[in-house]
């Protein structure tokens, strides 16, 4: 155990020997646990009763703030009225209400809404709603899915499949699914070093698009599914005009454009959707995490009417239409969640208040630039990345440590490789914007 992680090791008497943690060190955060046992707010309190600001939103998902008496209270409603109900065959109404509600602030034309689990479900989802419909339009060749290079898409067998991130992909690599290509992804240092919202270079990388069309026949391709804003993989900003072409190129070909909006969804940028924010509408959307802050696991796909009606349209009547769902889709409590939160992001006006924060979220990030180990600095709304200079083999062990050493200090940040990223939760204030930076440039002076 180094200094760093004795200092943070938190005292519990959790027994930790069956839980197996996903995406996690299991040794070496058994032999240093970080236990959190509440949250409000802006805070989380770990085992030790430290406070500790929450500069990621847990995982880019409470975007409005940690246990709100309204989300909690909805919930606790629907579980004395109505704990489950089975989504096959059967409704109940905050499904219905769920559904009408997220519709009112997706793009136009996208208010056909499924309901799932995870981001993970919504991608698989979205990827079964683009072959379904080409099938309906007698055009079943389409089966080829185009992902792109460092995505990120969710853990499923389709998500990672069209994702690009490499980890993800090598573990499984004998089985994924096959027919998938990836478009080149749209980072290069040389070019957008301490890009301040979208790079001016780079929109001619969407043809690459063209290149694969060209290999395959765009008479073969299905969809298309990119993150508006890559999240997981490090905060890459599109290009100005990156996906514009992409769209312009998709309809060209009559192939679908997904995107994947579960991290850029209500809010995150200062709109209710990527979509919104450059004008890009796609045939898909998935979205999850802040759909209900989080509270109850839920997400979803919008899909467009002409991909929703040539399904639904397509089959006779009283047959299914579409051989997909889960158990706990629309699950009542997820639903109630849901509800609630799209009250308090109307009431409290959250997306409009993000946007009006990102300047000062902007300034902060970027005043890092010039301190030790940092080559890079992107930002777009109330999101963004520091990226480090990794040690002679050891990658990403430069930005643990500066991840432990902000924990130690009072902040939780996230980090992927070594890059630094940042997404507080949407009712953050100035100062605390300025002293989560602060306390990441204090720890970058403090590692080596």
């Amino acid at each position: 155990m180094n200094a760093i992680t004795e200092k943070i090791s938190l005292s519990t008497d959790v027994d930790m020997a069956n839980f197996w943690m996903p995406f996690t060190g299991n040794k070496q955060f058994k032999a240093a646990p970080r236990i959190l046992k509440s949250a409000k707010g802006m805070y989380f309190t770990t085992a030790d009763d430290q406070k500790v600001l929450d500069a990621s939103a847990g995982l880019w998902c409470v975007n409005a703030g940690h246990c709100r008496d309204e989300i909690t209270e909805a919930v606790h409603k629907q579980m004395m009225e109505l704990d489950y109900a089975p989504p096959f065959q059967m409704g109940h109404p905050l499904a219905f209400e769920a559904a009408k509600k997220i519709a009112e602030v997706m793009p136009a034309g996208l208010d056909r809404i499924f309901f799932a689990n995870s981001g993970s479900e919504a991608v698989d989802t979205a990827l079964k709603m683009a072959l379904a419909y080409h099938r309906a339009r007698g055009e079943g060749q389409r089966t080829r899915l185009i992902g792109r290079e460092r995505g990120y898409s969710g853990v499923g067998f389709g998500g990672i499949s069209v994702g690009g991130i490499l980890a993800n992909r090598k573990a499984y690599s004998g089985a994924l699914i096959p027919g998938v290509d990836h478009i080149s992804h749209t980072h290069n240092l040389a070019e957008m070093a301490y890009s301040k919202g979208q790079p001016a270079w780079g929109a001619h990388l969407a043809d690459d698009l063209e290149r694969l069309c060209a290999l395959h026949d765009p008479s073969t391709i299905a969809a298309v599914i990119v993150e508006p804003v890559a999240g997981s993989t490090g905060v890459l900003v599109p290009p100005q005009g990156y996906l514009q072409r992409l769209r312009e190129i998709c309809t060209k070909h009559g192939i679908l454009l997904i995107f994947d909006e579960v991290i850029t969804g209500f809010g995150r940028l200062g709109k209710a959707t990527a979509s919104e924010l450059f004008g890009v509408t796609p045939d898909l959307l998935t979205m999850a995490k802040a759909m209900n802050n989080a509270a109850i696991p839920m997400s979803g796909v919008a899909a467009s009417r002409h991909v929703h009606d040539a399904i639904v349209n397509g089959s006779a009547g009283g047959a299914i239409e579409f051989f997909h769902g889960y158990t706990y889709s629309s699950h009542p409590t997820a639903a109630a969640a849901c509800l609630a939160t799209q009250e308090i992001y109307r009431k409290e006006g959250l997306f409009a208040r993000a946007a009006g924060l990102a300047p000062k979220f902007e300034k902060e990030i970027h005043a890092l630039r010039g301190e030790p180990f940092v080559k890079d600095i992107r930002n777009l709304g109330l999101m963004g990345a520091v990226e480090l200079q990794s040690r002679d083999g050891a990658p990403g062990a430069r930005a643990y440590d500066v991840f432990l050493k902000c924990m130690e200090k009072g902040v939780l940040a996230r980090f992927t490789g070594d890059i630094m990223a940042f997404s507080p939760p949407l009712i953050v204030s100035e100062g605390q914007i300025e002293e989560i930076f602060a306390t990441v440039k204090k720890a970058l002076h403090e590692v080596a």
